[in-house]
């Protein structure tokens, strides 16, 4: 259970400070003229909607790794680690050959003044939902094998992670402090999600032997 924190925490946090989490919502801010205060709630309401797209998801997938585990015991030391291992070496694959990166195309709303406030709200929510972060889902199926206690644990992280850290970010952007380097994020986060994948999965079986 503590190498599935201790993912869900490193991967939430990779996937909330990729700048197409926040950037945007700065940029549609400022064109929008909104307040702090409406920006950063805007960005809750669209930040949510994204982690519950994602986390209903994943209480599927960690119900599938719950039902499993009931009945099979192997899954808990083999099949889950494995699971992340494979995944893990996917995403660098991904990366090596330049993979298509983890997009959330409602950046493509700013700019349009003319748009009611309300109407840019429902349409960032409804792309967020409908963009789910698939990298989280295979600490789902992992958790899964822990019960529902591992599922709710794995769940909380991934939500408060992403939504604060997407405050955060945005709050900073707003003052002008976009200088952090998260372009490198951007440019490689398949490989630091693989990474994390992997020396989970190994974590896994090394606790396990």
């Amino acid at each position: 259970m503590l190498q599935i924190i201790t993912g869900s925490l490193l991967l939430s946090l990779v996937h909330a400070a990729i700048p197409n989490h926040w950037l945007p919502l700065v940029a549609i801010g400022r064109a929008e003229k909104w307040t702090r205060t409406e920006t950063l709630a805007v960005t809750a309401i669209t930040g949510f909607a994204h982690t519950m797209s994602t986390i209903l998801i994943g209480l599927i997938v960690g119900l599938l790794g719950y039902r499993l585990s009931a009945q099979f015991s192997f899954i808990t030391s083999v099949i889950a680690p494995l699971t992340l291992i494979v995944l893990g070496v996917v995403y660098l694959v991904l990366a090596a050959k330049g993979g298509r990166r983890h997009h959330h195309h409602f950046g493509q709303t700013k700019n349009k003044a003319k748009v009611s406030k309300p109407a840019i709200v429902v349409s960032l929510s409804i792309a967020m939902f409908f963009s789910p972060c698939i990298e989280i889902e295979v600490y789902f199926f992992s958790a899964g094998t822990q019960g529902w206690a591992g599922i709710w644990i794995v769940s909380t992280i991934y939500l408060f992670v992403t939504v604060l850290g997407m405050l955060l970010l945005v709050d900073l952007g707003l003052k002008g402090a976009k200088k952090i380097r998260s372009q490198f994020l951007e440019h490689h986060e398949k490989t630091i999600t693989g990474i994390i994948l992997i020396a989970t999965g190994i974590a896994a079986y090394l606790i396990e032997a």
